[in-house]
């Protein structure tokens, strides 16, 4: 039977909210209301047969490519479904970090390939490693899946890195994917997107985890454009077209995005304050920490963290994410940038129950 499911997704959507809710992914909505947007110029329908050609203007600007070479999806799940659904054939050899975000574990299980890992390591500091990569590379290898910044802790991965196990990709034939929707959580000195480093790079990102319009489900791919071209034509075996005035306010939201990101980062920045200091406080966990991004990656120490989160849910009315999900079982994930007073509460809670 192929793998049917993401047992992430079935949690997030059915356990993971909780009065303190520390288990998001993503910054706070932001109220449309607040955007400067002209309602007049909303539509039911459009031109949109193959993307909305002022949404895919925007993103190529946004990153300054070629609007041949933006395929635009329904979020960065679907984009890294349709990368790896296009790129890859059944028993395909691919390369994914771990720990890493299960739904991509779960869409590479969904079309066939064969998964092979290389580490990340935490006494590194969850540091992308070339070398790690080099040794896990064979002649079979097709494709090499990274997330920057790290889902889950967070961590940057430097342009040299991301050149380097691009060079070793193309050294076998092979695509290096880079899952970059927590990018633009690097305040400052965002970088450049990893597209520009290599010419077998894809990546896949949205507006969903920094900008506080997930509801919009903007997402896209960058490419080549015989690989966009190839990704609608699939592409057309599940969608005739996108929801177009989610794409017309997407355009906008384009225009807008310095203000959607600067009221997400005033949350991001109070609440990252908060946690250092109780990262210092507490014997009983342990992080690697950074300067940026919408998540830490906890240890508990000792581990477990099952039972734990099952306690500081039903005595602390609290949640995170499980680690298991990172295939971290002694782990938790926590969410910044979504209400400062109630992540302040929940670290509150989550200190009580630590003791």
């Amino acid at each position: 039977m192929k793998h049917k499911h993401s047992e992430y997704m079935q949690w997030a959507k059915t356990q993971s909210r909780a009065r303190f809710n520390l288990a998001t992914s993503g910054v706070g909505p932001f109220p449309l209301r607040e955007m400067p947007f002209d309602f007049a110029t909303l539509e039911i329908n459009g031109d949109n047969t193959y993307g909305y050609a002022p949404l895919k203007n925007a993103i190529a600007r946004k990153h300054g490519v070629d609007p041949d070479c933006v395929f635009t999806t329904e979020g960065t799940s679907m984009a890294n479904y349709l990368a790896l659904a296009t790129l890859l054939e059944p028993g395909d050899e691919i390369l994914i970090e771990q720990p890493v975000y299960g739904l991509l574990l779960d869409a590479a299980a969904y079309v066939g390939a064969s998964i092979k890992r290389f580490a990340r390591a935490e006494d590194a500091g969850w540091a992308l490693d070339a070398a790690r990569v080099r040794r896990a590379l064979s002649p079979k290898t097709k494709l090499i899946v990274v997330t920057n910044l790290h889902n889950p802790s967070s961590v940057l991965a430097p342009d040299a890195v991301l050149r380097e196990i691009a060079d070793l990709a193309a050294g076998v034939g092979a695509i290096l994917l880079v899952d970059e929707v927590y990018l633009d959580a690097v305040y400052e000195n965002t970088p450049r997107t990893s597209f520009h480093l290599a010419g077998n790079i894809v990546v896949t990102s949205s507006l969903t985890k920094v900008y506080g319009v997930s509801g919009l489900r903007c997402g896209w791919i960058l490419a080549q454009p015989d690989l966009v071209r190839a990704m609608w034509q699939l592409n057309n075996l599940f969608a005739a077209t996108a929801a177009h005035p989610a794409e017309i306010i997407s355009a906008a939201a384009f225009e807008n995005l310095s203000i959607l990101r600067d009221r997400a980062r005033k949350i991001v920045d109070a609440d990252r304050a908060a946690l250092l200091p109780f990262l210092d406080s507490q014997t009983k966990v342990s992080a690697v920490r950074t300067e940026f991004g919408t998540t830490a990656f906890v240890r508990l120490n000792p581990g477990g963290a099952g039972e734990f989160l099952a306690r500081l849910r039903a005595e602390y009315d609290t949640s995170a994410v499980p680690g298991r999900f990172f295939e971290m079982p002694n782990h938790i994930r926590i969410g910044m940038g979504v209400n400062h007073e109630m992540f302040d509460e929940g670290l509150r809670r989550l200190a009580k129950a630590l003791e």
